[in-house]
């Protein structure tokens, strides 16, 4: 349950209101003029309720200014002279949440039931009848109650509009700052790194072709080199990804996994459960969770097969990556920054990830990522 101000859930504030309302109209009916039958207990019952409607006026705004006005034109007719609090306060919740023509319609409506039944039902001058129809219902208080649920409404879309207005500022920014250093990296390391790569390249060919042995530091600078040319273009891929391409996500996990058969692993891909619509940023962490994974299979696992698994559960999608590769129980997971990416990508959605060596042999990458339903 959402807590409000003060640390009160909104529920606790409605029923706190309600039962003062209700508190408030009962003795104002003790204390009043009445001028009904001898017994008024259906008349105190229907101001008691009136009140007690108004812990729904968060879920049902609609029905509780229905309620709230039969209940006062109901304790008019049984005599009782009260001002119909509990509706003014219904108005001012139904103009809040939005509903200002149904509420102006109902309260014009109100206005004239109420006088049409002192007219109808009080014996004596029509003067007294009329003015007892004003007293449930001033129109001053009416228009102020609908003037309040008004402005309130209108400073809480201000409010959330300044606050999407902030949110999208910040994200522009983010992104122009994660172009630029797209840009920075490319520009610095790129074409540096792809000298070192083809002069490296060159050399281990010159020296086979004159048969020479290629020196294990030459063939160590090959790979690294071969190696920092993908991890950069990973990086740039990832920083370049400001959401306004279409996103990598769970269509493209086939690709990885015949990606990685392409490049020497036995890899298989088994889908469970039935696909719902999956908020785009979760389909995107699953992607780059089951890339990861692969990743490091084939950098660090010396495996001969992996297994992805994706399972579309009612309320999360749940994703494993198992391989067979030399890791064992006892052995420690090292904390990549590939590990920690993973994980800082589950965790901002709300799941759980899990990564560690199997009972056997082989690690298992295991991630749980809340989906979020729409009504």
């Amino acid at each position: 349950m959402d807590e409000g101000r003060f640390g009160v859930p909104p529920a606790v504030r409605d029923w706190a209101l309600a039962l003062g309302v209700a508190a408030l109209l009962v003795a104002t009916g003790l204390t009043g003029e009445y001028t009904g039958p001898a017994s008024g207990v259906l008349g105190y019952a229907l101001l008691a309720a009136g009140g007690l409607a108004l812990a729904a006026r968060r879920r049902a705004p609609q029905a509780v200014l229905a309620v709230t006005g039969l209940c006062a034109v109901g304790y008019q007719l049984a005599g009782f002279d009260v001002l119909a609090v509990s509706y003014l306060v219904a108005v001012y919740g139904a103009v809040r949440a939005g509903h200002r023509a149904l509420t102006a319609v109902a309260s014009v409506s109100m206005l004239a039931v109420l006088h049409l039944t002192a007219l109808l039902f009080h014996h004596g001058p029509v003067g007294e009848a009329l003015a007892q129809a004003r007293h449930v219902l001033e129109i001053a208080w009416l228009i102020a109650a609908f003037a309040a649920g008004e402005a309130l409404r209108q400073a809480e879309r201000r409010a959330e509009e300044a606050e999407r207005t902030r949110e999208e500022t910040a994200r522009r920014r983010a992104d122009e700052e994660r172009l630029h250093i797209a840009r920075e990296l490319h520009d610095s390391l790129t074409h540096q790194i792809s000298i070192i790569k083809v002069q490296a390249e060159v050399a281990v060919h010159v020296a086979r072709r004159r048969g020479e042995q290629v020196p294990e530091a030459l063939l160590a600078i090959q790979e690294a080199g071969r190696e920092a040319t993908r991890e950069l273009r990973a990086t740039l891929e990832a920083l370049r990804d400001d959401h306004t391409t279409p996103p990598r996500g769970l269509d493209h996990i086939p690709e990885l996994v015949e990606r990685a058969g392409r490049a020497g692993l036995e890899a298989t891909l088994t889908i469970e459960g039935r696909r719902p619509d999956v908020p785009a940023a979760v389909a995107r962490t699953a992607y780059r969770i089951v890339q990861e994974a692969l990743t490091n299979i084939a950098r660090h696992a010396g495996a001969a097969t992996a297994s992805v698994r994706i399972d579309y559960r009612p309320d999360s999608l749940a994703i494993q990556v198992d391989d067979d590769g030399k890791a064992t129980p006892d052995t420690v997971p090292t904390p990549g920054l590939g590990l920690l990416g993973m994980r800082e990508r589950v965790t901002a959605l709300g799941g759980r990830l899990s990564a560690q060596p199997r009972s056997t042999h082989g690690f298992t990458v295991r991630a749980e990522l809340p989906v979020e339903r729409t009504s």
